[in-house]
């Protein structure tokens, strides 16, 4: 039966990401044939077809690798041009292409097609193949063709939809189901008071009882005021705590065996650290952690799921985004980390980045323990998704080819220069030749492939621990 819980969780999340790469690629396949491009392919996976059917001038299909996806539109370059001494020309009718310098060092001279390097034949391969991409006769359908604003409609297309998935599942997770809240039920009493410059978590015989520890309050007794003041929420309860240090308070219960009593407690005095609105610790001018003295009773809260309103959806998200931002920022070092745990014995980082078999690992792992809940096992899996969803938005922004921002990028660039000459009453500089990025790309590519390996590796080997 564990078995069968662990598969069913890893194919819910199988399903979940195919479906969020094939809407990945309708986001741009919808806006490019509104804009007149001819689209050749629309394909989900890589590798061997597996399953296909044209319809009209588009071939849709299934690829043996569902792990991405794509679709193939003519034209995505735009042609090179020639020199003939001090005068240009160019292949087809659009005007010149971007830096005159560089081109001079990249592009052939007159007559001449073949390259003799290597980037210079991956430049020169990719006009060929955008070049024969277009039949006769539809020239003006060509991608490289379309206006800036159309071009960036259609990258942008992909990451647009899985931002709004990551929206509606992260809706359905908080207004649906909920997120874990404290409460204000108590859910363990503390024995003694342990200073919060301590890392310890037990106590001495050196340390003074928890106030709490010598009261009638137990785990599970609720508490519904403080010195007749009414509290909903644990934060309620924590802020009347910590301003008021060596007080002595009344509080009122709903016990769990029934009934309200109110128990009258002395509070504690405990030094703990002042915090920023992150959480962080603040230092003064020397350098110390800045302290302040707080109340102490010594109780800790259960935590029950609560719906969220529909005004928490957006922030949650933002911070799912800024999350994921951070992650891909500080990848190179985490990459480090990552390899040390698969081929060492560096712990790994439960924050760190995961593969798509890591995240099918960890949704198997929680479909099959026997402690959670299927309503918390349902969620959990939503949740995943969630940030499944915008971890593809958040990457696939990146401003490097082949990555949808990349071509953004591109296209922001072309329309900057065209816009410049105009001002400046320059002639229309035309498209910019992205084939010149080729190099780039190929480098990337390989990056990201390599990057692949290495977690989908870690997983395999040394997996992150979420039990």
């Amino acid at each position: 039966m564990t078995a069968l819980l662990f598969l069913a969780g890893v194919l819910v999340i199988l399903v979940g990401v195919v479906l969020s790469i094939g809407l990945h690629e309708v986001g741009h396949l919808v806006p490019a044939k509104l804009f007149g491009v001819r689209v050749t392919q629309y394909m989900i996976g890589f590798g061997r077809t597996v399953w296909s059917r044209r319809r009209g001038e588009t071939e849709y299909g299934v690829k043996a690798i569902p792990l991405g996806g794509y679709i193939s539109m003519v034209g995505m370059f735009p042609p090179a041009r020639q020199r003939q001494g001090r005068r240009e020309r160019l292949f087809q009718a659009p005007p010149p292409t971007v830096g005159e310098a560089v081109e001079d060092a990249i592009e052939p001279e007159a007559g001449r097609t073949a390259t003799t390097s290597l980037f210079g034949t991956l430049v020169q391969d990719a006009r060929d193949t955008s070049a024969e991409s277009i039949p006769a006769g539809e020239e003006h359908r060509a991608f490289y063709r379309l206006a800036v604003w159309k071009r960036i409609v259609i990258m942008l297309g992909g990451p647009s939809v899985n931002l709004l998935l990551g929206i509606l599942f992260t809706g359905i997770l908080l207004m649906g189901f909920g997120t874990l809240t404290p409460t204000t039920t108590v859910a363990s009493i503390s024995q003694c008071v342990v200073p919060a410059t301590q890392t310890r978590d037990t106590c001495t015989a050196s340390d003074a009882a928890a106030p709490a520890a010598g009261t009638a309050l137990r785990p599970g007794d609720r508490i519904t005021a403080i010195d007749g003041t009414p509290v909903s929420t644990w934060t309620d309860i924590t802020t009347i705590i910590r301003r008021s240090p060596g007080k002595e308070l009344d509080l009122t219960v709903a016990a769990r065996t029934g009934g309200t009593r109110h128990i009258r407690v002395t509070l504690a005095r405990n030094t703990v650290a002042v915090t920023d609105a992150a959480g962080n610790p603040v230092k003064d001018a020397a350098g110390r952690i800045r302290t302040q003295t707080v109340g102490f009773l010594g109780i800790s809260p259960t935590e029950a799921l609560q719906q969220q309103p529909v005004t928490a959806v957006l922030p949650a998200v933002g911070n799912n985004v800024a999350a994921v931002a951070g992650v891909i920022v500080n990848l190179p070092a985490r990459l480090v980390g990552v390899a040390h745990a698969a081929f060492g014995s560096g712990p790994r980082d439960p924050n760190g980045p995961i593969s798509v078999v890591g995240v099918g690992r960890v949704a198997g792992e929680i479909a099959a323990n026997p402690q959670i809940t299927l309503t918390s096992k349902i969620a959990s899996l939503i949740g995943i998704l969630g940030s499944l969803n915008i971890a593809l938005f958040v990457f696939n922004l990146i401003p490097l080819l082949p990555l949808d921002g990349g071509h953004v990028i591109g296209a922001l660039w072309e329309g900057l220069r065209r816009s410049v000459a105009r001002l400046l009453g320059r002639r229309d500089p035309g498209p910019v030749d992205t084939a010149k990025l080729m190099p780039l790309t190929f480098a990337v590519t390989i990056l990201l492939g390599g990057m692949s390996l290495l977690l989908i590796y870690a997983d395999l080997v040394h997996p992150i621990q979420i039990f």
